[in-house]
């Protein structure tokens, strides 16, 4: 059953309209309602079968005013690569002891980065890292020979996808304490990532529908024919 506090913000929301990215970026503040600063979520179900590898919709974007949350990354490198990282603001940089402490259960990071030639020790916690959605990745620029630039990536803002079963995706991408222009500015941002990937194979409406919403609030709907033409 909705607490009183959502039906009172559901209230405040015209279900029968489909919300440009302006209006939803401004309009969002106004479902404000947690003692803490919540986060601007978007959701949207795409026209894509991902049982079908290349309908599979994945990949990581840098959004222009980040995301607000202070993020912790690992980077398995040795040598000038590990010197790299640390300079770079990683949090961790090892090898072995990395995966010793991850088997050990111990994980205080929410990002894991890997120069290429560790990802045969990376391997070894595969097991652990992909469940928890860390494993490192090219697609998502996780795993590469800069790690100095993937390091600043995520630090500064980088949110990685990846379409689920049923053709969604599920992203934070700011929070509500920021202006209404720069929430609008990173949507557009990470729709024009998603429109980017959009798998040559996808037939039909390929942004079905998406939506806006905080942590703690009921969402709103976008328009998506907007959605699609943002490049």
């Amino acid at each position: 059953m909705a607490s009183k506090r959502y039906t009172q913000l559901s209230e405040k929301i015209d279900t029968a309209k489909n919300y440009t990215v302006a209006e939803a970026s401004e309009f969002i503040k106004e479902l404000k309602s947690a003692k803490f600063d919540e986060t601007v979520e978007i959701a949207m179900n795409l026209g894509v079968d991902p049982r079908h590898a290349d309908q599979m919709v994945r990949g990581a974007v840098v959004l222009p005013h980040g995301t607000g949350k202070t993020v912790r990354v690992a980077v398995f490198a040795k040598g000038a690569k590990a010197d790299e990282a640390k300079a770079a603001g990683a949090d961790l940089v090892g090898t072995d002891e990395l995966v010793e402490m991850i088997q050990a259960g111990n994980i205080p990071f929410d990002v894991v980065v890997a120069a290429p030639d560790c990802m045969g020790v990376v391997g070894k916690i595969g097991r652990i890292l992909g469940p928890k959605g860390m494993m490192p990745n090219p697609k998502t620029g996780t795993v590469t020979p800069d790690v100095a630039t993937a390091v600043s990536n995520v630090k500064g803002g980088q949110v990685a996808f990846r379409v689920d079963k049923k053709g969604n995706i599920h992203a934070g991408i700011g929070k509500v304490s920021f202006e209404s222009d720069k929430i609008a500015e990173n949507i557009k941002a990470f729709v024009a990532a998603i429109n980017k990937h959009k798998p040559s194979s996808s037939k039909g409406r390929y942004i079905k529908n998406a939506a806006l919403s905080l942590t703690m609030s009921p969402a709103i709907k976008f328009d998506t024919t907007e959605l699609m033409d943002i490049k």
